[in-house]
Protein backbone atom coordinates (compact mmCIF):
# COMPACT_ATOMS: atom_id res chain seq x y z
CA UNK A 1 0.00 0.00 0.00
CA UNK A 2 0.71 3.60 -0.48
CA UNK A 3 -0.37 5.80 2.75
CA UNK A 4 0.22 9.89 3.43
CA UNK A 5 0.06 10.89 7.10
CA UNK A 6 -1.32 14.27 7.11
CA UNK A 7 -0.68 16.02 10.46
CA UNK A 8 -0.18 19.60 11.51
CA UNK A 9 2.79 17.97 13.73
CA UNK A 10 5.38 15.05 13.80
CA UNK A 11 8.82 14.18 15.82
CA UNK A 12 11.08 15.21 15.58
CA UNK A 13 10.42 18.12 13.32
CA UNK A 14 7.14 20.22 15.33
CA UNK A 15 5.11 18.69 18.77
CA UNK A 16 2.95 19.99 20.87
CA UNK A 17 1.53 16.54 22.20
CA UNK A 18 0.99 13.28 21.40
CA UNK A 19 -0.29 13.94 17.68
CA UNK A 20 2.96 14.56 17.15
CA UNK A 21 4.44 11.40 18.57
CA UNK A 22 2.06 9.43 16.89
CA UNK A 23 2.46 11.18 13.24
CA UNK A 24 6.33 10.48 13.80
CA UNK A 25 6.14 6.69 14.76
CA UNK A 26 3.26 5.38 13.06
CA UNK A 27 4.36 5.83 9.54
CA UNK A 28 8.25 4.21 10.94
CA UNK A 29 6.20 1.60 11.93
CA UNK A 30 3.98 0.55 8.68
CA UNK A 31 7.03 1.21 6.60
CA UNK A 32 9.27 -1.57 8.54
CA UNK A 33 7.01 -3.65 7.44
CA UNK A 34 6.65 -3.47 3.74
CA UNK A 35 4.45 -0.28 2.90
CA UNK A 36 5.33 2.65 1.15
CA UNK A 37 4.87 5.86 3.32
CA UNK A 38 4.92 9.30 3.32
CA UNK A 39 4.03 12.37 6.18
CA UNK A 40 2.83 15.44 5.42
CA UNK A 41 3.45 18.83 8.19
CA UNK A 42 3.20 22.20 7.82
CA UNK A 43 6.96 23.92 7.40
CA UNK A 44 7.09 25.71 10.55
CA UNK A 45 9.28 28.36 11.42
CA UNK A 46 10.06 26.02 15.28
CA UNK A 47 11.11 23.12 13.54
CA UNK A 48 15.26 23.07 13.66
CA UNK A 49 17.03 24.26 11.13
CA UNK A 50 19.76 21.50 11.08
CA UNK A 51 16.69 18.63 10.13
CA UNK A 52 16.04 20.72 7.07
CA UNK A 53 19.41 20.99 5.98
CA UNK A 54 19.00 18.06 3.43
CA UNK A 55 15.67 19.02 2.23
CA UNK A 56 14.89 19.34 -1.41
CA UNK A 57 12.99 21.90 -2.77
CA UNK A 58 10.31 20.48 -5.37
CA UNK A 59 7.58 22.48 -6.72
CA UNK A 60 5.70 26.03 -6.18
CA UNK A 61 2.16 26.08 -6.94
CA UNK A 62 -0.46 28.45 -6.17
CA UNK A 63 -3.35 27.13 -3.54
CA UNK A 64 -6.93 28.26 -3.89
CA UNK A 65 -7.74 29.73 -0.25
CA UNK A 66 -11.70 30.32 -0.97
CA UNK A 67 -11.22 33.56 -3.61
CA UNK A 68 -7.52 34.17 -3.18
CA UNK A 69 -4.42 32.58 -4.60
CA UNK A 70 -2.11 32.02 -2.18
CA UNK A 71 1.91 30.45 -2.89
CA UNK A 72 3.09 27.56 -1.78
CA UNK A 73 6.16 25.76 -1.54
CA UNK A 74 6.73 21.73 -1.54
CA UNK A 75 10.05 20.57 0.32
CA UNK A 76 11.07 16.92 0.95
CA UNK A 77 13.83 14.93 3.16
CA UNK A 78 14.10 11.23 3.82
CA UNK A 79 13.89 9.79 8.16
CA UNK A 80 13.53 6.38 9.08
CA UNK A 81 12.43 5.37 5.75
CA UNK A 82 9.89 7.71 5.45
CA UNK A 83 9.44 10.75 3.27
CA UNK A 84 8.61 13.31 4.45
CA UNK A 85 6.93 16.62 2.90
CA UNK A 86 7.10 20.27 4.20
CA UNK A 87 4.12 22.65 3.06
CA UNK A 88 5.81 25.87 2.88
CA UNK A 89 4.18 29.68 3.40
CA UNK A 90 5.93 32.51 5.01
CA UNK A 91 2.78 34.01 6.10
CA UNK A 92 0.86 31.32 7.24
CA UNK A 93 3.56 29.51 8.95
CA UNK A 94 6.73 31.27 9.47
CA UNK A 95 5.52 32.29 13.10
CA UNK A 96 6.86 31.25 16.72
CA UNK A 97 4.59 28.23 18.14
CA UNK A 98 2.19 26.06 16.26
CA UNK A 99 -1.18 26.89 17.22
CA UNK A 100 -3.57 29.82 18.58
CA UNK A 101 -3.79 32.17 16.05
CA UNK A 102 -6.70 34.37 15.30
CA UNK A 103 -6.20 32.89 11.53
CA UNK A 104 -5.31 29.09 12.45
CA UNK A 105 -9.00 28.28 10.49
CA UNK A 106 -7.38 29.70 7.27
CA UNK A 107 -4.28 28.33 8.09
CA UNK A 108 -5.40 24.91 8.01
CA UNK A 109 -7.63 25.69 5.13
CA UNK A 110 -4.53 26.37 2.94
CA UNK A 111 -2.57 23.39 4.66
CA UNK A 112 -5.76 20.70 3.43
CA UNK A 113 -5.70 22.10 0.39
CA UNK A 114 -2.25 22.30 -0.26
CA UNK A 115 -1.61 18.63 0.78
CA UNK A 116 -4.03 17.60 -2.24
CA UNK A 117 -2.67 20.03 -4.66
CA UNK A 118 0.90 18.66 -3.97
CA UNK A 119 -0.36 14.91 -5.12
CA UNK A 120 0.03 16.38 -8.97
CA UNK A 121 3.64 17.37 -8.30
CA UNK A 122 5.65 14.39 -6.03
CA UNK A 123 4.89 11.54 -8.20
CA UNK A 124 3.11 9.64 -5.10
CA UNK A 125 -0.05 8.96 -5.87
CA UNK A 126 -1.38 7.18 -2.34
CA UNK A 127 -3.77 4.40 -1.89
CA UNK A 128 -4.55 5.71 1.47
CA UNK A 129 -4.28 9.66 3.25
CA UNK A 130 -4.72 8.52 6.88
CA UNK A 131 -5.79 12.58 8.43
CA UNK A 132 -5.49 13.27 12.31
CA UNK A 133 -7.12 15.88 14.48
CA UNK A 134 -9.52 19.11 13.11
CA UNK A 135 -6.35 20.18 11.55
CA UNK A 136 -6.55 17.84 8.41
CA UNK A 137 -10.47 17.53 9.24
CA UNK A 138 -11.38 19.65 5.69
CA UNK A 139 -8.98 16.92 3.06
CA UNK A 140 -11.52 14.49 3.46
CA UNK A 141 -14.72 17.11 2.58
CA UNK A 142 -12.79 19.15 -0.28
CA UNK A 143 -11.68 15.41 -1.88
CA UNK A 144 -15.43 14.85 -1.95
CA UNK A 145 -16.21 17.97 -3.49
CA UNK A 146 -13.66 19.15 -5.81
CA UNK A 147 -10.90 16.49 -6.67
CA UNK A 148 -12.46 12.47 -6.32
CA UNK A 149 -13.57 12.68 -9.50
CA UNK A 150 -10.40 14.76 -11.43
CA UNK A 151 -7.88 12.46 -13.14
CA UNK A 152 -5.32 11.10 -11.06
CA UNK A 153 -7.19 11.39 -7.80
CA UNK A 154 -9.66 8.26 -8.56
CA UNK A 155 -9.68 5.36 -6.00
CA UNK A 156 -8.27 7.29 -3.01
CA UNK A 157 -9.60 6.30 0.20
CA UNK A 158 -9.44 8.61 3.23
CA UNK A 159 -9.17 7.79 6.98
CA UNK A 160 -9.50 10.11 9.61
CA UNK A 161 -8.15 9.06 13.48
CA UNK A 162 -9.52 11.36 16.42
CA UNK A 163 -7.06 12.18 18.70
CA UNK A 164 -9.18 14.00 21.11
CA UNK A 165 -12.79 14.72 20.45
CA UNK A 166 -13.03 17.94 22.32
CA UNK A 167 -10.67 19.84 19.85
CA UNK A 168 -13.57 20.29 16.96
CA UNK A 169 -12.02 23.74 14.82
CA UNK A 170 -15.37 25.43 15.49
CA UNK A 171 -16.33 28.67 13.39
CA UNK A 172 -18.96 31.10 12.66
CA UNK A 173 -20.66 30.67 8.96
CA UNK A 174 -18.96 33.54 7.83
CA UNK A 175 -16.36 31.60 7.07
CA UNK A 176 -18.03 29.05 5.17
CA UNK A 177 -17.51 30.71 1.45
CA UNK A 178 -14.84 33.64 2.84
CA UNK A 179 -12.41 31.44 3.51
CA UNK A 180 -13.20 27.86 3.35
CA UNK A 181 -14.18 28.13 -0.03
CA UNK A 182 -17.07 25.64 0.42
CA UNK A 183 -20.67 26.40 -1.87
CA UNK A 184 -23.32 26.58 0.19
CA UNK A 185 -25.33 23.42 -1.60
CA UNK A 186 -22.68 21.68 0.36
CA UNK A 187 -23.01 23.42 3.54
CA UNK A 188 -24.75 20.47 5.31
CA UNK A 189 -21.22 18.52 5.23
CA UNK A 190 -19.70 20.84 7.77
CA UNK A 191 -22.55 22.98 9.50
CA UNK A 192 -23.37 21.48 13.12
CA UNK A 193 -25.51 23.14 15.77
CA UNK A 194 -25.48 26.61 14.44
CA UNK A 195 -21.66 27.03 13.49
CA UNK A 196 -19.09 25.76 11.03
CA UNK A 197 -17.21 22.62 12.73
CA UNK A 198 -14.32 21.44 10.78
CA UNK A 199 -14.37 17.48 12.96
CA UNK A 200 -17.57 17.28 11.52
CA UNK A 201 -17.21 17.37 7.92
CA UNK A 202 -14.37 14.75 8.30
CA UNK A 203 -16.74 12.74 10.01
CA UNK A 204 -19.19 12.80 7.50
CA UNK A 205 -17.15 12.37 4.56
CA UNK A 206 -14.39 10.41 5.60
CA UNK A 207 -13.85 6.46 4.43
CA UNK A 208 -12.84 4.79 8.20
CA UNK A 209 -12.81 6.81 11.21
CA UNK A 210 -10.20 5.53 13.94
CA UNK A 211 -9.62 6.62 17.65
CA UNK A 212 -6.45 6.52 19.76
CA UNK A 213 -7.85 3.46 21.67
CA UNK A 214 -10.67 0.95 21.52
CA UNK A 215 -12.14 2.43 24.37
CA UNK A 216 -12.48 5.85 23.00
CA UNK A 217 -14.19 4.18 20.48
CA UNK A 218 -17.68 4.02 22.21
CA UNK A 219 -16.60 6.50 24.68
CA UNK A 220 -17.37 9.14 22.26
CA UNK A 221 -20.48 8.09 21.70
CA UNK A 222 -22.09 9.21 24.93
CA UNK A 223 -22.49 12.64 25.77
CA UNK A 224 -20.19 13.04 28.67
CA UNK A 225 -17.34 12.47 26.41
CA UNK A 226 -18.49 13.42 22.75
CA UNK A 227 -18.35 17.25 23.72
CA UNK A 228 -21.70 17.58 21.61
CA UNK A 229 -20.79 15.39 18.54
CA UNK A 230 -22.68 12.37 20.03
CA UNK A 231 -25.06 12.81 17.51
CA UNK A 232 -23.75 12.10 14.39
CA UNK A 233 -20.87 9.93 15.44
CA UNK A 234 -23.88 7.37 16.96
CA UNK A 235 -24.82 7.60 13.08
CA UNK A 236 -21.65 7.16 11.80
CA UNK A 237 -20.64 3.61 13.96
CA UNK A 238 -20.31 1.44 11.06
CA UNK A 239 -16.85 3.10 10.43
CA UNK A 240 -15.88 3.43 13.75
CA UNK A 241 -13.29 1.62 15.46
CA UNK A 242 -10.89 2.07 17.92
CA UNK A 243 -6.51 1.29 17.70
CA UNK A 244 -4.28 2.28 20.61
CA UNK A 245 -1.45 3.91 20.19
CA UNK A 246 2.42 2.84 20.93
CA UNK A 247 5.41 4.27 21.99
CA UNK A 248 8.83 4.64 20.85
CA UNK A 249 10.31 2.09 22.69
CA UNK A 250 13.63 2.92 21.12
CA UNK A 251 13.53 6.62 22.42
CA UNK A 252 12.25 5.47 26.27
CA UNK A 253 14.27 2.66 26.94
CA UNK A 254 15.94 3.25 30.74
CA UNK A 255 18.63 0.78 29.56
CA UNK A 256 19.91 2.97 26.98
CA UNK A 257 18.38 6.56 27.80
CA UNK A 258 21.22 9.30 28.09
CA UNK A 259 18.48 12.00 30.04
CA UNK A 260 18.92 9.57 32.85
CA UNK A 261 21.25 9.09 35.98
CA UNK A 262 21.51 5.75 35.78
CA UNK A 263 20.83 2.79 32.83
CA UNK A 264 18.69 -0.59 34.12
CA UNK A 265 16.52 -2.84 32.91
CA UNK A 266 13.73 -5.40 34.48
CA UNK A 267 16.12 -7.86 35.21
CA UNK A 268 18.06 -5.89 37.15
CA UNK A 269 16.56 -2.73 38.54
CA UNK A 270 19.52 -1.65 40.82
CA UNK A 271 19.97 1.59 39.03
CA UNK A 272 16.27 2.36 39.19
CA UNK A 273 17.30 3.24 42.79
CA UNK A 274 20.35 5.23 41.71
CA UNK A 275 17.56 7.62 39.80
CA UNK A 276 15.72 7.73 42.45
CA UNK A 277 18.19 8.99 44.96
CA UNK A 278 19.41 11.31 41.62
CA UNK A 279 15.99 12.66 41.54
CA UNK A 280 15.66 13.89 44.87
CA UNK A 281 19.14 15.63 45.55
CA UNK A 282 18.03 17.42 42.10
CA UNK A 283 14.51 18.37 43.06
CA UNK A 284 15.52 19.12 46.38
CA UNK A 285 13.87 17.01 48.26
CA UNK A 286 14.55 15.10 51.32
CA UNK A 287 16.47 11.92 51.40
CA UNK A 288 14.66 8.58 52.31
CA UNK A 289 12.75 5.33 50.95
CA UNK A 290 9.26 6.97 50.85
CA UNK A 291 7.69 6.91 47.64
CA UNK A 292 7.61 9.67 45.05
CA UNK A 293 4.40 10.10 42.75
CA UNK A 294 5.71 11.32 39.48
CA UNK A 295 2.97 13.61 38.26
CA UNK A 296 3.82 14.78 33.93
CA UNK A 297 0.94 16.45 32.58
CA UNK A 298 -0.94 19.98 31.81
CA UNK A 299 -2.62 21.32 34.48
CA UNK A 300 -6.31 21.09 32.57
CA UNK A 301 -9.50 19.91 34.33
CA UNK A 302 -9.94 16.83 32.09
CA UNK A 303 -6.41 16.03 33.60
CA UNK A 304 -8.02 15.36 36.54
CA UNK A 305 -6.16 17.86 38.63
CA UNK A 306 -9.04 18.80 40.80
CA UNK A 307 -8.89 15.68 42.23
CA UNK A 308 -5.18 15.82 43.11
CA UNK A 309 -5.67 19.36 44.85
CA UNK A 310 -8.83 17.54 47.05
CA UNK A 311 -6.45 14.80 47.93
CA UNK A 312 -3.09 16.56 48.07
CA UNK A 313 -2.17 16.87 51.78
CA UNK A 314 -4.09 13.29 52.27
CA UNK A 315 -1.95 11.81 50.05
CA UNK A 316 1.40 13.65 51.74
CA UNK A 317 0.14 12.45 55.31
CA UNK A 318 0.66 8.98 53.97
CA UNK A 319 3.97 9.51 53.27
CA UNK A 320 4.49 10.26 50.09
CA UNK A 321 6.51 13.10 48.23
CA UNK A 322 5.95 14.65 44.67
CA UNK A 323 7.71 15.30 41.78
CA UNK A 324 5.44 17.22 39.40
CA UNK A 325 5.83 19.10 36.50
CA UNK A 326 3.68 20.58 34.05
CA UNK A 327 1.54 24.27 33.34
CA UNK A 328 -1.68 24.96 32.40
CA UNK A 329 -4.49 26.64 34.15
CA UNK A 330 -3.40 29.54 36.64
CA UNK A 331 -5.38 28.16 39.72
CA UNK A 332 -3.78 24.99 39.40
CA UNK A 333 -0.46 26.35 38.95
CA UNK A 334 -0.81 28.71 42.12
CA UNK A 335 -1.93 25.27 44.06
CA UNK A 336 0.87 23.55 43.56
CA UNK A 337 3.23 26.52 43.78
CA UNK A 338 2.26 26.81 47.21
CA UNK A 339 2.39 23.13 47.93
CA UNK A 340 5.82 23.21 47.07
CA UNK A 341 6.30 26.51 49.30
CA UNK A 342 4.82 25.23 52.50
CA UNK A 343 5.79 21.34 51.69
CA UNK A 344 9.89 21.89 50.47
CA UNK A 345 11.15 18.64 51.75
CA UNK A 346 8.07 16.96 49.80
CA UNK A 347 7.14 18.59 47.07
CA UNK A 348 9.01 19.52 44.33
CA UNK A 349 7.26 21.51 41.19
CA UNK A 350 8.54 22.86 37.84
CA UNK A 351 6.18 24.74 35.75
CA UNK A 352 6.74 24.10 31.87
CA UNK A 353 7.91 21.21 30.41
CA UNK A 354 11.64 19.83 30.06
CA UNK A 355 11.55 16.81 27.77
CA UNK A 356 15.19 15.83 30.19
CA UNK A 357 13.64 16.11 33.51
CA UNK A 358 10.41 14.54 32.35
CA UNK A 359 12.20 11.20 31.79
CA UNK A 360 14.42 11.54 34.83
CA UNK A 361 10.87 12.04 36.88
CA UNK A 362 9.47 8.87 34.94
CA UNK A 363 12.91 6.91 36.06
CA UNK A 364 13.24 8.20 39.61
CA UNK A 365 9.53 7.76 40.58
CA UNK A 366 8.02 4.86 42.37
CA UNK A 367 4.36 5.92 41.15
CA UNK A 368 2.57 7.90 38.22
CA UNK A 369 -0.71 9.47 38.92
CA UNK A 370 -2.98 10.20 36.42
CA UNK A 371 -6.71 10.29 37.12
CA UNK A 372 -8.07 11.86 33.96
CA UNK A 373 -11.72 12.61 33.47
CA UNK A 374 -10.97 11.42 29.81
CA UNK A 375 -7.77 10.03 28.21
CA UNK A 376 -8.15 9.35 24.47
CA UNK A 377 -5.37 7.30 24.65
CA UNK A 378 -2.77 8.91 26.96
CA UNK A 379 0.69 7.87 26.39
CA UNK A 380 2.14 9.10 30.46
CA UNK A 381 0.98 5.59 31.76
CA UNK A 382 2.91 3.33 28.61
CA UNK A 383 6.22 5.70 29.05
CA UNK A 384 5.91 5.25 33.10
CA UNK A 385 5.55 1.45 33.16
CA UNK A 386 8.74 1.41 30.30
CA UNK A 387 10.49 3.13 33.00
CA UNK A 388 9.40 0.84 35.92
CA UNK A 389 7.24 3.53 37.85
CA UNK A 390 3.40 1.79 38.37
CA UNK A 391 0.44 3.88 37.28
CA UNK A 392 -2.04 4.99 39.13
CA UNK A 393 -4.97 5.20 36.68
CA UNK A 394 -8.86 6.09 36.46
CA UNK A 395 -10.02 3.59 33.84
CA UNK A 396 -11.36 5.44 31.23
CA UNK A 397 -10.34 5.70 27.59
CA UNK A 398 -6.86 4.42 26.89
CA UNK A 399 -5.94 4.10 30.31
CA UNK A 400 -8.19 1.37 30.55
CA UNK A 401 -7.13 -0.58 27.81
CA UNK A 402 -3.48 -0.51 28.58
CA UNK A 403 -3.73 -0.81 32.61
CA UNK A 404 -4.63 -3.47 34.74
CA UNK A 405 -5.38 -3.62 38.17
CA UNK A 406 -3.15 -5.30 40.38
CA UNK A 407 -5.67 -6.59 42.19
CA UNK A 408 -6.36 -9.38 39.33
CA UNK A 409 -3.55 -11.73 37.91
CA UNK A 410 -0.98 -10.01 35.50
CA UNK A 411 -1.78 -6.15 37.00
CA UNK A 412 0.84 -3.55 35.99
CA UNK A 413 -1.01 -1.11 37.80
CA UNK A 414 -3.66 0.70 39.53
CA UNK A 415 -6.85 1.61 38.50
CA UNK A 416 -10.18 3.16 40.39
CA UNK A 417 -13.56 3.52 38.06
CA UNK A 418 -15.84 6.80 38.99
CA UNK A 419 -14.37 9.99 38.71
CA UNK A 420 -14.23 10.68 42.85
CA UNK A 421 -11.45 11.77 44.98
CA UNK A 422 -12.05 9.10 47.62
CA UNK A 423 -11.86 6.59 45.49
CA UNK A 424 -8.58 7.83 43.82
CA UNK A 425 -7.24 7.84 47.26
CA UNK A 426 -8.42 4.43 47.62
CA UNK A 427 -6.04 3.21 44.95
CA UNK A 428 -3.18 5.32 45.98
CA UNK A 429 -3.49 3.50 49.17
CA UNK A 430 -3.23 0.40 47.90
CA UNK A 431 0.06 1.18 46.15
CA UNK A 432 1.67 1.97 49.30
CA UNK A 433 0.81 -1.07 50.95
CA UNK A 434 2.17 -2.83 48.01
CA UNK A 435 5.08 -0.47 48.38
CA UNK A 436 5.71 -1.58 51.37
CA UNK A 437 6.18 -5.12 50.71
CA UNK A 438 9.03 -5.01 48.77
CA UNK A 439 9.41 -8.65 47.00
CA UNK A 440 5.72 -8.09 45.57
CA UNK A 441 6.57 -4.61 44.56
CA UNK A 442 9.88 -5.73 42.79
CA UNK A 443 7.07 -8.56 41.25
CA UNK A 444 5.36 -5.57 40.05
CA UNK A 445 7.54 -3.30 38.57
CA UNK A 446 8.92 -6.31 36.55
CA UNK A 447 5.63 -7.01 35.09
CA UNK A 448 4.86 -3.65 34.19
CA UNK A 449 8.15 -3.47 32.21
CA UNK A 450 7.88 -6.44 30.40
CA UNK A 451 4.80 -4.93 28.52
CA UNK A 452 5.14 -4.50 25.12
CA UNK A 453 3.34 -0.70 24.18
CA UNK A 454 5.81 -0.52 21.18
CA UNK A 455 4.56 0.58 17.92
CA UNK A 456 4.57 -2.97 16.20
CA UNK A 457 1.28 -4.17 17.18
CA UNK A 458 -0.70 -1.28 16.26
CA UNK A 459 0.69 -0.71 12.84
CA UNK A 460 -0.48 -4.17 11.85
CA UNK A 461 -4.21 -3.31 13.38
CA UNK A 462 -3.92 -0.09 11.06
CA UNK A 463 -2.36 -1.98 8.18
CA UNK A 464 -5.54 -4.08 8.61
CA UNK A 465 -8.19 -1.67 8.96
CA UNK A 466 -6.48 0.74 5.57
CA UNK A 467 -6.80 -2.72 3.59
CA UNK A 468 -10.15 -3.23 4.22
CA UNK A 469 -10.88 0.06 3.29
CA UNK A 470 -9.44 -1.04 -0.32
Amino acid sequence: MKILFAASEAVPFAASGGLADVAGSLPKAIASKGHECCVVIPKYRDIPEKLLEDAEFIANLTVDVSWRKQYCGIFRTERDGVTCYFIDNDYYFNRDGLYGFYDDCERFVFFDRAVLEMLRYIGFKPDIISCNDWQTALIPVYYNIYYKYQQGFDNIKISFTIHNIEYQGKYGREVLEEVMGIPRYNAGLVEYDGYINMLKGAIETSDSLITVSPSYAWEILDPWYAHGLDRILVTKQYKLKGIINGIDTESYDPSTDCSIAWHYSEKDLSGKIECKKFLLSELGLSDGDEPIIGIVTRFVNHKGIDLIRYMFEEMLKLGFKFAILGSGDRMYEDFFSEMAARYPEKVSVNLGFVPDLARRIYAGADMFLMPSQSEPCGLAQMISMRYGTIPIVRETGGLRDTVRDNGGENGNGFTFKTYNADDMLDAVKRSKLVYDNKSEWENLVERAMKCDFGWSKPAEEYIKAFSELL
